[in-house]
This record gives C-alpha cells, sequence and structure tokens, in this order.
C-alpha cells in the first residue's frame, strides 16, 4: 500500500498578521526543518483524556515543553499565548488547533485537517522531528490526542473572537466540507479564496462586475465559443470556411505538420484561449520552446487588428536561478522563430515589430512586484497593477501560495497569466503547492466535446476520446499537459527512471513499481549508474572524479539529439582543476576585468558540470555533514586549502556558495550560486584577497564581484538540498538518499532529483532498499485549492 507523507517542506520561520486578510505580502523563502518516521498512535482505551485538552494552563505547559524540544517554534507558542491572553475563555482543544495550525504552516500546509491530525497524529503532524533520538521526549502529539474526537474538537472550535466559519475578524477560519474540517489562520484562508476568485474571474471572462475585458479573445463561427470570450470583440480570429482566420493559419506557420497529436500545439491554442492558463509537462517536454510560441502566436494575433499595439509581455520565474535558466533558454527560441511568415499574416510592415516585441529577459517574481525591503508588501498590488497585458512564470511549482496570490492582485483585470511547470515536482518551500493543486486532473485531460471541438477547429487535430469528458470543469479547459519528452528517449536510462519513478500509487502497485525500478537500474543504459555505499571511498571517488569509469565506455562516445558530442561525467576536481590552470597570471585585478570575468565564467561553468543533491539538511547524510565531509576530502586531494574550522566556517578559494535570501543591495537572489576566488590585492602586491564571483546576464559585467564579509545569507554547497535545487540543471547530477526513510524522502522528491541531470544521473543509495521505500510514499499538502 502506497503512503502519503504529509512533510512538505519543513521550515523555521513564518511571520504573519493575523488579522491582515487583503494586504499583498510576502517572505523570503527559507530552507526547511524536515520530519522524522511517524509514531503509531497511542490506544485510546488504554489512557484517560491528557489534562491538556481541558487545562488552560497545562495545554501552554505542554507548548513550552514542545517548543524547548525542537517539536515547535517559537512563533506557534507566542499564537497561543496571543490568543489565550485575548480571550481568556477560550477553550483549550481551540488554541490547541491554533499552535497546530500555525505548525503545519511552518512545514508547507495551509491548513490543519483535523482529521487526517486524528487519525495519524505523528505523521500527520511529523513529530517528533528529524534528529531526536526520544530520550526523556515529552508527551507524543499521539498521546495528547488519544481520547479526542473530532465531534468534541469540531464542537470547540467556535469562539466569537477567535474563529468563524468565514468571512469577518476572527484570526482563525474553520471551513466544513463534506467529512473534512480544516482549521485556518485567516490570512491563508485569504489567500485561497483570493486565487479561487481570480482563477475564477479569469476562466469566466468577468472581472467582478460582469464586464469582460481580455486584451485578446478568440471567438469562432460555428458557435462553440471558448470560456471567457468577449462577443463586443469584432475579431474572429478563427474564421470560417470561406474566410479561413488567422489563428489556425498562425498555428500551422509555428508548428510543423505531424502524423500524431501535437500537445506543444494544443497548448498553444489553449493558452490563448482564456486570461489563465497552465502548461505542465517533465523534463524535455518543451514547456520553453511553446511558451516562446505562444507568445509569438499572441503578438501575431495582436498586431494582425488595425493600428493595434504590441502587447506588453513579462517573463518570471521564482528564484533568480530559475530566471536565468529561462533567460539563457528563451533567447535561442526566439530567433528560430518564423517572424516572417507570421508577419505576413498581418501586414509585412510589422515584421520587425513583431521581432522586437517578443522578450527575451526574465525577472523574479519579488523584483517584478517590487519587493520592500524589510516588509512582506509590493510596490504592485491591486492599487497598483502591473503594466503588462500577459504575465508568463516559469517554474510555477516552486511558487507559494502567498506569492500566488501577491501576482493575482497585482495583475490587471484585463491581463492575461500562463503558468509553466512540472506538477509532479516538489512544491514550494513555502506554504501551499498551488501548482500541484491546480493540475490534480491533469493527466486525464477532461476536455469537454465543445472543447474539443474547438481545438479541431483551431489546430486540425482530433483529440483522443479518452482526453474528453462532458463533465470536464472550467478549470480542466485551461490546463495543457505536454507528453512527449524530446530530451529523454527510450535509450535514456535518466527518462526511464523517471517514467518508473512517476507512475502515482493509484496506477500501479508497490511491488509493480519496485519491478520497474529494477528493471531500469539493471538495463545498463549509458547515462545511468546506481550506487550502494559499502565504503566511505566509493563516495569519495564520485564527487572528487565523478565515477566516471562506472559509465559504459567510461562516458565517451555519447552524443545528443543533435548529434554533438557529450562531455564525460566529471566531479568536483574538475571546476578546481579550471580555477587553477585558467588563473590569470601577472595581471592586476582592476586593470584586467575581462580577463578575470573570464576566467570566473569559467570556473562557473565548470562548477555546473556536477552537483550532489540530498534529501536532508541535518546530520551526516544532510548538507550540514556532506558539505565539511566533501571539503575535507578535496583538502586530502590538494585542490582545497584550509584548517578544519576555516573549511567549515570560514572563507577559502573554491567554496562555492549559495544564496539563501534575496539581497537586493547586492542584486543576488535565493538559489544563486557563486565561487569563492583569490585575486591580487590592489593595496598590497603579492598578496591576494577573496571575491566571490556571481554570473550575471549582463553582457558588458558578466561577473558580480562580491566581498565575503557583504554575504551574511549563503551556505557552502558542495552539497545541496533537492529543495534547492529546483529551478537548476547539471550536466552530471548525484542523488544521495540517506540510510534510514525518512518523511521528507517521497516519490516528488526522488523526481525532482534525477531530474535535475541532463546528461549523467549518478543514483546513490547509503543502504538498499532506501529508493523502493522513498518511491511508494506521496507528498500530501493540505490545502482546500483542489476544490476549485
Amino acid at each position: 500500500m502506497s503512503r502519503k507523507s504529509t512533510n512538505g517542506h519543513p521550515g523555521d520561520t513564518q511571520t504573519f498578521d493575523l488579522f491582515d486578510d487583503t494586504a499583498a505580502e510576502t517572505s523570503e523563502p527559507k530552507e526547511k526543518r524536515e520530519a522524522s518516521e511517524p509514531t503509531p498512535t497511542t490506544d485510546a482505551t488504554q489512557v484517560s483524556a491528557h489534562i491538556a485538552l481541558s487545562d488552560t494552563t497545562e495545554l501552554l505547559a505542554l507548548c513550552e515543553r514542545w517548543v524547548a524540544r525542537g517539536w515547535l517554534r517559537d512563533l506557534d507558542r507566542a499564537l497561543v499565548r496571543f490568543l489565550a491572553m485575548e480571550a481568556p475563555d477560550a477553550p483549550p482543544l481551540l488554541l490547541l488547533g491554533a499552535a497546530l495550525a500555525s505548525h503545519q504552516l511552518g512545514r508547507g500546509h495551509v491548513c490543519l485537517d483535523l482529521n487526517a491530525t486524528l487519525n495519524a497524529p505523528d505523521f500527520a503532524l511529523s513529530l517528533p522531528p528529524e534528529g531526536d533520538d526520544l530520550t526523556d521526549p515529552p508527551p507524543l502529539p499521539s498521546q495528547v490526542l488519544a481520547t479526542l474526537t473530532l465531534a468534541d474538537w469540531q464542537a470547540a472550535l467556535h469562539h466569537p473572537m477567535l474563529a468563524s466559519n468565514g468571512p469577518g475578524n476572527t484570526p482563525l477560519v474553520v471551513s466544513h466540507n463534506g467529512n473534512t474540517t480544516k482549521l485556518y489562520l485567516r490570512r491563508y484562508w485569504q489567500y485561497e479564496q483570493t486565487l479561487h476568485q481570480e482563477i475564477a474571474n479569469r476562466l469566466t471572462g468577468e472581472e467582478g462586475n460582469g464586464i469582460c475585458r481580455s486584451p485578446i479573445h478568440w471567438t469562432i463561427d460555428s458557435g462553440t465559443e471558448p470560456a471567457g470570450t468577449c462577443r463586443s470583440q469584432i475579431h474572429r480570429a478563427m474564421g470560417d470556411d470561406s474566410h479561413p482566420g488567422i489563428l489556425p493559419q498562425a498555428l500551422n506557420t509555428l508548428f510543423q505538420p505531424t502524423t500524431t497529436l501535437d500537445w506543444q500545439k494544443t497548448a498553444c491554442a489553449l493558452a490563448a484561449r482564456n486570461r489563465f492558463g497552465i502548461i505542465t509537462g517533465g523534463p524535455g517536454t518543451g514547456k520553453t520552446t511553446t511558451v516562446v510560441r505562444l507568445l509569438a502566436l499572441l503578438q501575431t494575433l495582436q498586431l494582425a487588428e488595425p493600428d493595434a499595439q504590441p502587447l506588453r509581455i513579462r517573463l518570471a520565474a521564482p528564484t533568480g536561478k530559475a530566471a536565468a535558466r529561462l533567460n539563457e533558454s528563451i533567447a535561442g527560441q526566439v530567433s528560430l522563430l518564423p517572424t516572417e511568415a507570421l508577419a505576413d499574416l498581418c501586414d509585412e510592415a510589422v515584421t520587425e515589430q513583431l521581432k522586437a516585441s517578443i522578450p527575451t529577459e526574465v525577472t523574479t517574481l519579488h523584483r517584478l512586484l517590487g519587493a520592500r525591503p524589510d516588509t512582506r508588501h509590493f510596490r504592485h498590488n491591486a492599487a497598483n497593477p502591473l503594466a503588462l497585458d500577459v504575465l508568463v512564470i516559469d517554474e510555477a511549482s516552486m511558487v507559494d501560495i502567498e506569492m500566488m496570490t501577491a501576482v493575482l492582485r497585482a495583475l490587471p483585470a484585463q491581463a492575461q497569466l500562463v503558468l509553466l511547470g512540472d506538477k509532479d515536482q516538489l512544491a514550494s518551500v513555502e506554504a501551499g503547492a498551488v501548482l500541484g493543486d491546480l493540475c490534480r486532473r491533469a493527466e486525464a485531460a477532461h476536455y469537454t466535446p465543445e472543447t474539443a471541438q474547438w481545438l479541431e477547429s483551431a489546430t486540425g487535430q482530433p483529440l483522443p476520446p479518452d482526453y474528453i469528458d462532458a463533465q470536464g470543469q472550467p478549470l480542466d479547459q485551461a490546463i495543457t499537459m505536454l507528453r512527449v519528452s524530446h530530451r529523454f528517449n527510450e535509450y535514456s536510462g535518466i527518462g526511464q527512471l523517471a517514467q518508473a519513478i512517476n507512475q502515482p500509487s493509484h496506477a500501479q502497485s508497490d511491488q509493480e513499481k519496485h519491478q520497474a525500478l529494477n528493471k531500469v537500474l539493471r538495463h545498463g543504459y549509458p547515462d545511468l549508474h546506481h550506487l550502494t555505499l559499502t565504503d566511505d571511498a566509493a563516495l569519495d571517488k564520485l564527487v572528487i572524479h565523478g565515477s566516471h569509469d562506472k559509465f559504459i565506455n567510461g562516458g565517451e562516445g555519447r552524443t545528443d539529439h543533435n548529434g554533438a558530442p557529450i562531455a564525460p561525467p566529471t566531479g568536483y576536481r574538475h571546476y578546481l582543476n579550471v580555477l587553477n590552470t585558467q588563473r590569470p597570471r601577472g595581471a592586476s585585478f582592476e586593470e584586467n576585468a575581462d580577463a578575470y570575468n573570464d576566467w570566473a565564467s569559467n570556473v562557473l561553468s565548470a562548477y555546473s558540470h556536477f552537483q550532489l543533491l540530498c534529501a536532508l539538511r541535518k546530520g551526516p547524510w544532510g548538507v550540514e555533514g556532506l558539505n565539511l565531509r566533501i571539503a575535507k576530502t578535496l583538502r586530502h586531494e590538494k585542490l582545497l586549502y584550509g584548517s578544519d574550522f576555516t573549511l567549515e566556517k570560514g572563507w577559502y578559494e573554491g567554496r562555492p556558495v549559495l544564496v539563501t535570501q534575496n539581497d537586493y543591495g547586492l542584486k543576488l537572489m535565493n538559489g544563486d550560486i557563486g565561487i569563492t576566488l583569490a585575486v591580487p590585492d590592489p593595496r598590497t602586491p603579492g598578496k591576494t584577497l577573496l571575491r566571490v564571483a556571481f554570473p550575471t546576464s549582463d553582457v558588458e559585467k558578466p561577473i558580480r564581484w562580491v566581498l565575503p564579509s557583504r554575504l551574511h545569507t549563503v551556505e557552502t554547497v558542495f552539497a545541496m538540498t533537492v529543495h534547492k535545487s529546483q529551478g537548476s540543471e547539471f550536466n552530471h547530477t548525484a542523488l544521495l538518499l540517506p540510510p534510514t526513510i525518512n518523511p521528507i524522502l517521497t516519490r516528488e522528491l526522488v523526481y525532482t532529483g534525477i531530474t535535475r541531470a541532463r546528461d549523467w544521473l549518478t543514483l546513490v543509495e547509503a543502504k538498499r532498499g532506501v529508493l523502493n521505500e522513498a518511491v511508494t510514499r506521496e507528498v500530501m499538502r493540505v490545502s482546500g485549492l483542489e476544490e476549485i
């Protein structure tokens, strides 16, 4: 039986204003604290009701013990104290619910599910947390809640000052839906309500007053109008039999005829149809290619209008690293567009205008919205909306509910929003799994017969009957799942392994999944190596050399789908060799900026050839232990230099660092990676000083050099958590699974980790069997968004 893991991304910090349910806010993503294995619930017949369930003083004392042990955060305790002070007559069960709802927010859940908590308290709450040895523990949640019934807890969740069933000013909101009861902090309940309303309005073409103002909507003469169509728009892009419209012609210009269903073409048609659209798909399915063609399609349709101005399009991603990746890939795709042929559909005079109107610059969401330092608020909000017509957000699986709400609040009512992302990747670090919740039905499509007819008219492609559902919901009609990988084929072990892992639990039994995995791992694919650790030497060899000898032909002789040779797999020795052999000699740093920038660029590029990923933060198998271990290993190989203290807590040449919090003063974003390099000290000839080199998108200044003393929110990144790797891609990725199972180890984590590999993957099990256990566990984020 596959198990659901309620652990999302464990957290240390969370701030909220209990009563503010309207302002657009944000919090910087921070790495979270992972939880440990669930403890079986105590048999209720053997214990009496815990005194904390009926005595506020005892409840506060229990919270103190949990905080002292690290099971709850100071913030959770502060919330309970505040509520108890404001309402001394509040039932202890209500206060306990508030503490646990706050605790769940820190772990990525939007709310507390009472049913799931009572069914398996320790597992649902992931208590005790990772690293607790259970020596003299305080009472476990399973012990405290052993005698509590759902009816008793529900009855206690009503207090005129503290909790209500919806609109109002109470800090807590109780939501009953069928047999499920959920407890929210009001701010997050309001986020869900806003997302529900904003998305529904964009799907129906309304903006609150029933008026449709979408800039581009394509009516068709057959009467099968898409949701959101404005009859007042005179531009009939679909045309009819006697006068073919521009939409089918533009799609045929952008996409070559195929004998099979072209999902990218379908995605462009559907995304152009509404003010809200989602394009989801796994690695290599062409999400970037599709969105570039979509932008060309939208601009073509716009410029076909007499005297029309180009659409104002912005591209954004949740992190600096994801933005940089999209920026690199999108520029090449734009240059391949058939802009002259598209311009012929409008007016030859707009050829240059069409080329110039398709953007290639990508920004982060924080920069787009205008983040204000030391506050959760943004410069752009409902009162000061963004000046744009179309917004595309890449890596949308990383966007939490708070940020997604801020985006929708800041969008003009007539603007179009397109989300790109892999629905099967790990959800955001902060609370919510927005893309995953919205795409729960994407696999089976659920297009209505009306949508199917419209798509066939627009694309010339009939949909297979399996994807047509007369009961399809409005949201289904705005989602396209790309299903063909152009990066991984039947000869790629990475692709086959990702496919085997990603099968949902309802599609196969655990035994069938294990058999599928073992078949892939034993097949002998040239890009895949499976390693079970038996001693330290194997891991040391991997991080130093990349264990290239474990791949077929030592990794030599492979080519990509264009026939270009693929470099053999490497380890960290590669970038450190580049650092030492390509260092500018006898040149001052200030007078030879180009030489040092080229050197730093080459080192950063070489570093991206290999990355060790792991699941945990703490312990010998987490980033804290692995980073020091790898640094000492590289020192032993005389590739790094420094004392134990320096390698653990100091700065040294060759140290790779990951930015963990946006720093607007330094223009560094969460997820940016830099390398510490020694450059000549202009004040002391013959001496050097350390500076950290970060890549930029500025051609004139490709490297941003930063003094280490100015970097306060960075960590060494020889080992990186899978959570932090989202939005990144590495030539050779090594995914290390710890020797003991942990709730953080899920199908989504393993899938996300292996799909960070572009050319080579080494899958490392510290103990055999952990992989099989992990892939049968699925993340289950608690929220109400799936009800949309």
